[in-house]
């Protein structure tokens, strides 16, 4: 029997120019928003804390020196 991706998240490692999928999947969640990322949108990550986000603002809002 195949297994389907969809509906998965995925388990990614992030790199500085991109990401290696180490499971399979469909998605992942926004670190902040909780927000579901579709692999093929997703554009915005933090190699340091290993954390996806949903949007330049949010990135730039969770990787704001505090």
């Amino acid at each position: 029997m195949l297994m389907s991706n969809s509906n998965r998240p995925a388990r990614l490692h992030y790199m500085a120019n991109g990401f290696r999928v180490l499971t399979p999947g469909d998605h992942v969640i926004c670190a902040v928003s909780g927000a579901r990322i579709a692999l093929e949108d997703l554009r915005y990550w933090s190699p340091a804390a290993q954390s996806a986000f949903a949007s330049a603002a949010i990135a730039s809002e969770a990787l704001s020196p505090r």
